[in-house]
């Protein structure tokens, strides 16, 4: 398997067709369909609600089921997401958490944002493997992505329209930078660097789901990642100790500089709980 390294690193993801096969894509969806219909678990959100007109209370997001779940944790661990790492890497990531979006018809999507600000990897960064479980497009929701946005510094937060995002902040973008959609095949798994602009718009079609079987891994040389995703898993098995991030440092802003945007070093993240 050749992965295109170079348009990694220059555009700070890439995707990897048909990495899991159909029959693979099947038993994983069911997997996780049954697994939501059959009882609440650790980490819901917002709540399960079957009867509710939110379709994301009738199909919150699983999240960490590597850490009760054989098949989550199998697939996260998975011989193929390591090879394509060590050739985006050059060495083994380390693991730290799995999540499900189901995202069904109607459900609002995510707004703009970087994984970094969530996990604060020190130092280096976290990669995220996202693999499509249905065809995505722009219908239903596919990510958007800001290209090159890897570069960036973490931007400050501001606040996010709640009514086409179920999280509440999102990033500033500059007048210059725009979004674009990256449509996928169930089985295709896109790789991303933690400091890449990316998120989704809602699911606008009428009866399909946008689900996605999502790993978050961290710079294998790190040495503190947020308590959250704690502990930290290694590929060879067992895993690493590491202490936790908490202190949220700087984050960018843009500022007009002779009649032109530029990010200029002057907020602070919040420190996470």
């Amino acid at each position: 398997m050749q992965v295109d390294v170079r348009g990694f690193q220059e555009r700070g993801c890439v995707t990897v067709s048909g990495l899991f096969s159909d029959d693979e894509v099947a038993r994983y969806r069911q997997h996780f369909m049954d697994m939501r219909h059959n009882s609440s678990y650790p980490g819901d959100f917002p709540g399960v609600d079957a009867t509710s007109e939110d379709p994301l209370k009738r199909y919150p997001r699983l999240i960490h089921m590597h850490r009760w779940d054989e098949l989550s944790l199998g697939w996260m661990l998975d011989a193929r997401l390591a090879e394509v790492f060590e050739q985006l890497l050059g060495k083994l990531p380390l693991a730290v958490q799995t999540m499900l979006y189901f995202k069904p018809a109607g459900a609002r999507g995510q707004a703009l944002h970087q994984d970094q600000y969530y996990l604060r990897v020190q130092p280096g960064t976290c990669i995220a493997a996202w693999m499509a479980l249905d065809d995505c497009d722009e219908e239903n929701g596919c990510l958007q992505i800001v290209p090159g946005s890897h570069n960036m510094p973490l931007l400050c937060p501001i606040e996010a329209d709640t009514s086409q995002s179920f999280t509440d902040v999102t990033v500033p973008l500059s007048a210059d930078m725009h979004t674009e959609p990256v449509p996928l095949r169930a089985g295709d798994v896109f790789f991303f660097n933690g400091q890449l602009i990316h998120g989704s718009f809602p699911n606008r079609s009428q009866s399909r789901f946008r689900r996605a079987l999502i790993g978050h891994y961290i710079d294998g040389d790190a040495v503190q990642v947020a308590k959250y995703y704690h502990p930290v898993l290694r590929f060879e098995g067992g895993t690493a100790d590491l202490t936790i991030s908490e202190d949220g440092g700087k984050c960018g802003v843009w500022v007009d500089q002779s009649g032109r945007e530029v990010l200029e070093m002057s907020g602070a993240l919040n420190a996470l709980p």
